[in-house]
């Protein structure tokens, strides 16, 4: 080899060692640069849905794609809920501690009351997701149903719109309103921050109107009925003619309920094809390995099940509510843990490296999510107005409605369906002592001053509207 032949080939060597480093590094600093790289936050919460309406999280029946997707990319609350509700339209506290990370007993101390409904508001002077989003750098979007909502928060989105239910639903196309829009936004925004898009749909909530292909798409006089089916509620529970429960007259007839699911699940499955367009936009462009995705709702409800329509109760079925999430840092799998749907603020904050504020009451899931912690609390508290209370552990359910002096008890390992009242069980009588006890140490955390008992107690008993006519006769 003569000396020109090793003099280039020493040269190449080189450049080929430079070109590599230079390279390596430039890839190097692209890899940081992703991991550095905050991640967007899209959280879709709909209306009025129940947590077992979803088909891989075990209903056969309701056909929910998209969904069935994110729950098997991402992680599953199994037993996550609302904390309960001071008004019977249970959506606007829900969405309210949703926003603001606290219980709807700290309210008052806001003292906004809303002129039409007289009831208190989070405060929008007080920490809040909108305004720890935006400090964190996120630019923030916020869709909407108007009139359930934390309305003194949602100005503070960089942008807010409303949609109005009954005007949507026109179209037979539930949810498509708010996804056109949502990517119109995604296309149209400068990219020079991430994102924080809180879609707040106003579906599966009635009245239910859904396009003849996803009506179709279900039998009616297949659908099976709820396991906890009652054709009437067996006491008064405080909340017995409301405007929920006269969806429907009594008794709540097998064929009025399924024709009540054939509605509300056509309603779900169309909302879920439209979900799964903005998800497939996210794939396309390019950012859905950088989203976080988020889905829950604001309360479950009812729809037969003991006997009830709506969602003003504390059973599982009205106070537990779907909660998936997915995307990185997010790994696959569930928890039985009981959860909030307040814990989700501060788990935004530390997602997105914002400080939590202090003096939330919700607590933080990403101990769980990163395998650290099983649980956040060992129990969880319900109230609904001043006519129910409800506490419960990792098993047994003690609901109390004080205005009769009635009591139930539930073992959820063995009765997840909340059918087989135990509370006159005599074996019981310690656990509900304890569960009592519990359910004071609550209050007295919350500030809930409510009396679990009262001097005269009426007996519970109750007549349907038109068999009390009949019997005047």
């Amino acid at each position: 080899m003569t000396y020109r032949s090793i003099d280039f080939l020493t040269s190449t060597l080189a450049a080929i060692l430079f070109f590599g480093c230079w390279f390596g590094n430039l890839a190097n600093a692209a890899e940081k640069s992703t991991a550095t790289k905050k991640p967007n936050i899209l959280f879709l919460f709909t209306d009025d849905q129940r947590a077992d309406t979803i088909h891989a999280l075990g209903n056969e029946t309701i056909i929910t794609p998209n969904l069935d997707r994110l729950a098997g990319e991402g992680f599953v609350f199994n037993n996550a809920h609302i904390m309960g509700s001071n008004c019977p339209a249970v959506c606007l506290p829900s969405r309210n501690m949703l926003m603001s990370g606290r219980v709807y007993f700290h309210f008052q101390k806001f003292k906004m009351p809303d002129k039409r409904t007289k009831l208190p508001y989070a405060s929008p002077d007080e920490p809040n997701v909108p305004t720890s989003m935006k400090a964190a750098g996120y630019e923030t979007y916020h869709h909407g149903k108007k009139g359930n909502t934390a309305r003194r928060i949602h100005p503070l989105f960089d942008h807010t719109k409303y949609v109005t239910h009954h005007s949507v639903l026109k179209n037979g196309q539930p949810g498509m309103v708010v996804v056109d829009d949502a990517i119109a936004f995604l296309k149209n925004r400068k990219a020079d921050k991430p994102f924080f898009m809180y879609l707040a749909f106003s579906e599966p909530h009635d009245p239910r109107i859904s396009a003849k292909e996803y009506r179709d798409l279900y039998d009616r006089d297949k659908i099976p009925l709820p396991k906890n089916y009652l054709p009437i509620h067996p006491f008064d529970n405080g909340e017995m003619t409301i405007r929920d429960e006269q969806l429907e007259r009594w008794p709540r007839t097998e064929a009025a309920i399924r024709r009540h699911l054939h509605d509300y699940y056509a309603m779900i499955t169309g909302l879920d094809r439209h979900l799964g367009r903005l998800l497939q936009y996210l794939r396309d462009s390019g950012q859905y390995d950088n989203t976080i995705i988020v889905f829950s709702s604001d309360n479950g409800l009812a729809l037969g099940s003991h006997g009830l329509m709506g969602k003003q109760s504390l059973y599982e079925h009205s106070v537990r509510v779907p909660l998936i999430l997915v995307g990185p840092g997010i790994p696959k799998g569930h928890s039985d843990a009981l959860v909030y749907l307040l814990d989700l603020f501060p788990t935004f904050c530390e997602m997105t490296g914002a400080p939590v504020p202090e003096g939330l009451d919700g607590t933080s899931l990403r101990p769980i999510l990163a395998g650290k912690s099983e649980k956040v609390r060992d129990s969880a508290f319900f109230g609904y107005r001043d006519v129910q209370r409800a506490v419960r552990d990792d098993r047994w359910k003690l609901i109390h409605y004080p205005k009769i002096d009635r009591t139930q008890l539930f073992d959820l390992a063995a009765d997840p369906d909340e059918t087989h009242d135990l509370s006159s069980d005599p074996a019981q009588i310690e656990r509900m002592a304890s569960l009592f006890e519990l359910m004071r140490q609550w209050q007295a955390r919350l500030g809930d001053k409510l009396p679990l008992s009262i001097p005269k107690p009426s007996d519970g008993a109750w007549m349907p509207p038109d068999q009390r006519a009949r019997t005047k006769r």
